[in-house]
Formats: C-alpha cells, sequence, structure tokens
C-alpha cells in the first residue's frame, strides 16, 4: 500500500483510455454516506468543464490518473450535494482530534493507495496538522518534486489518524446529506469536550451542540466557561436549548439562565417541561451569591423511620448526579431535617437497621441565605461532600456538592 499527499495530487493530469492527457484533478470527493475513508471520484478539469471521473473508471493511478472511459462519458460536475470534497472541506479547515482531545487544522492529507486492487482504491489515511503539510503545499510548484521530497523527509510527521477525526460543519442540511455526527466526540469526558468547544469560531460551537446527545451537550455545557456557555445557548433554538438546560444539574441550569437575556430565559422555560420549569422558576428566585442559589433540588431524602434496605432501594431508582448521594438526608413528616447519613455507613450497615441509628454528628446544614463565604468555610471546616441547605422552618430545600464550591473558588482566583 502507497501513501500519497493529496496536495501532490491535486493539478495532477488525468488521461484518457489512448494516454492522451485530458484534464487535471481540480478536487477528490467522497461519499460519507456510503464510505466515510474511500474516495469515490475525481473532479476533473476538462476542455469542457468540471467532469466527475467516479474511481470505479480509473485504471491506475501512477504520477496521475489514468482512466478506463472516455471524457464524454464522465458527468458534468454541476453539484456536488451529498459529497466531502477534500480541498474544499478540509484543506484549512478546523476539525476535532478525537484522541489528542483538542481542535487542530488541516494543511494536507495523506492518501492511502491500493493497487492491487481493480479498479485501485483511494482511502483518506490520516490528516497532517504540522509543519510538514504546510511546506509541501506553499513550495509545490516552485521546488522540484524530488527535492521537495527529499526536504519532506527531514520534517517531523505531525497526523491524525482518520478514524480520530470528526468534522465541523456548520450547514445543518449538509449535516445531514453528509451524515456528520460527534459519536467520537461525545464519548470524551465533558470537560475535555468544554475545551475542545472553547477553540471552536461562534458557529462551529452551535454546530457541535446542535448534534450532541442532550444529556452529553448538558454536561459538556456545565464545564464551558460562563461567557461562552452563555454564547452556545443564546445561538440555540429555544426548544433545542430547553432539552440541553432539562438535564443539567438543577443549580448549574438555574445559573446559566440567571446570566441570559430576560427575554431568552423565558423563551427557554416555556419550551421546559412543566416540572423541570416549576424547579427553575424556584431557583431563579433566589440570589446566585447565597447556598440557596449554589444548591442543587437534586438529592435523595427519606423518612427518618426508613431502614438500610429502603435506603439501598431508593439508590437504585435515584436519577439525579453522583454527586448528591455521598448522603442520605432524613426528614420527618413537615420534611424539617432531623438527619444525615453518610453512603459508608449505609454500605456497612446490616440489613433493616433504622436509619436514624446511621446518622453523623454534628448535623451540619447552611441556611438558605448564607453567603458564599459562609458555605465555603462549612466545607472546609467539616471537611464536607455535600451540605445540606434548609429554611427559616429548618425544612430541607436543597444541597450544595463540593463540585459547586470548587468552581466558585476557581471563579474567584
Amino acid at each position: 500500500m502507497a501513501t500519497l499527499a493529496f496536495s501532490e495530487l491535486l493539478g495532477a493530469p488525468v488521461f484518457d483510455t489512448a494516454g492522451r492527457r485530458c484534464g487535471r484533478v481540480r478536487e477528490l470527493a467522497l461519499v460519507p454516506q456510503e464510505d466515510r475513508a474511500r474516495i469515490a471520484a475525481a473532479i476533473v478539469r476538462t476542455s469542457s468543464g468540471d467532469r466527475m471521473l467516479p474511481l470505479t473508471s480509473v485504471a491506475s493511478i501512477n504520477g496521475g490518473f489514468r482512466a478506463k472511459t472516455a471524457p464524454a462519458v464522465w458527468a458534468q460536475s454541476n453539484s456536488s450535494e451529498g459529497m466531502l470534497l477534500l480541498a474544499r472541506d478540509l484543506l484549512d479547515q478546523q476539525v476535532i482530534d478525537v484522541f489528542g482531545r483538542k481542535v487542530v487544522r488541516v494543511n494536507d492529507l495523506e492518501l492511502y493507495l491500493e493497487t492491487y486492487t481493480d479498479p485501485p482504491t483511494l482511502k483518506v489515511g490520516s490528516v497532517d496538522v504540522g509543519i510538514r503539510g504546510a511546506v509541501r503545499r506553499l513550495l509545490k510548484g516552485i521546488v522540484p518534486v524530488p527535492a521537495l521530497r527529499a526536504l519532506m523527509n527531514k520534517i517531523p510527521q505531525r497526523t491524525i489518524p482518520w478514524e480520530f477525526v470528526d468534522l465541523i460543519e456548520t450547514d445543518p442540511a449538509r449535516r445531514v446529506k453528509l451524515k456528520i455526527s460527534h459519536e467520537r466526540l461525545a464519548k470524551l469526558h465533558p470537560a475535555d469536550i468544554a475545551d475542545i468547544v472553547e477553540d471552536l469560531a461562534p458557529d462551529e460551537r452551535e454546530a457541535v451542540f446542535e448534534t450532541l446527545d442532550e444529556e452529553v451537550a448538558a454536561e459538556a455545557l456545565e464545564e464551558v466557561e460562563p461567557r461562552v456557555q452563555k454564547a452556545i445557548v443564546e445561538s440555540l433554538d429555544s426548544d433545542r436549548a430547553a432539552d440541553i438546560v432539562e438535564e443539567m444539574e438543577p443549580d448549574a441550569a438555574a445559573d446559566l439562565l440567571a446570566d441570559l437575556r430576560e427575554e431568552t430565559t423565558s423563551e427557554i422555560l416555556l419550551e421546559m417541561q412543566p416540572k423541570e420549569r416549576e424547579e427553575m422558576v424556584e431557583l431563579l428566585e433566589f440570589k446566585e451569591n447565597t447556598a440557596a442559589g449554589r444548591m442543587t433540588t437534586e438529592y435523595l431524602a427519606l423518612d427518618v423511620n426508613k431502614t438500610s434496605n429502603d435506603a439501598i432501594e431508593a439508590l437504585r431508582r435515584f436519577e439525579g448526579g453522583v454527586e448528591t448521594v455521598n448522603t442520605i438526608y432524613l426528614i420527618d413528616s413537615s420534611g424539617t431535617l432531623v438527619g444525615a447519613v453518610p453512603l459508608v455507613n449505609l454500605v456497612l450497615a446490616k440489613p433493616d437497621t433504622p436509619l436514624l441509628a446511621l446518622t453523623q454528628e454534628p448535623l451540619i446544614s447552611a441556611p438558605a441565605g448564607a453567603s458564599e463565604r459562609q458555605v465555603s468555610e462549612l466545607f472546609d471546616k467539616y471537611n464536607l461532600v455535600t451540605l445540606p441547605v434548609v429554611d427559616e422552618h429548618k425544612k430541607l430545600t436543597g444541597v450544595i456538592t463540593s463540585d459547586d464550591v470548587i468552581s466558585l473558588l476557581r471563579a474567584k482566583l
């Protein structure tokens, strides 16, 4: 299998069945719906205009293309709908390196040529994101080919395998036709996705968030810095934004909605499910720099008379974030906080042990109006992972998690 640089094939001669030169290669095209890597056709500039030469009609590729058919039978290249054109859509464009977890610029592409097949097979093998590809294109036609290739051998290679490349397409219609998704990107840690998104242009960020699964998009959005977070949400349709916000942690979602324009917040709230909308409206009433403004309403609270078996079953059914289940809170019939059971105590307890016997002393809580400084001091003094928030009647209203405090402290650095 031979390796070819895409830039070397651009402008390469095309010969007909009799060996006469009939044009030059202007583009190479993929049809992602059929095969994400295999080149389907070459767009050839001929005396009668641009024509599409299918790779199935190519006899050989060796310094140029030798066709099996006459140019007259090649279709006119009037439309590239459904095709990914390497020069137009990839060269000098940003793509996502899902292995290196970063945004990179494509300087060239490496193609793999399999000559033992009939017709020969040409596939995209990797993208060149280093100086080597840029220099090759810059000196093409200026430096003799042998000298250029000798120079290339002295420059370190920096490529990304094609299977680790996620494309960015800002046109929604083309995304559908080309079946461009971000399945590989979605498998990364939310913090890595956030770092990648922050390096993209605004329209590229929107394109990524339009294609990500709502849950993945929500987790990533929580990790994005507030300024970018706000810009992303405001760029999305209100129904799409609502779908993502519903999947966010309630406290993070409330902070985000509080930073948006009032009109945008109202539009998103209208698109949300009634239960989630009511929860958001309640959280938005609290001041952001208070304990209530930092809390989440997703936590696990059980009646004070429940047992360890009841708690295990409740944990199995709990759909909230894992950060909040480090502690199970006990409340009485009026909702008053009466105890806190660390998860480790529950795991070590015998079946049917009363939860009240597993509580941790002292019971630490914060009033809803406590300042961010007071909250931070409680976490530091008692080495807390979660902190319950209570109202003026000592009723449990929410929980603050350690990651919220870390985010708070990081923002103040």
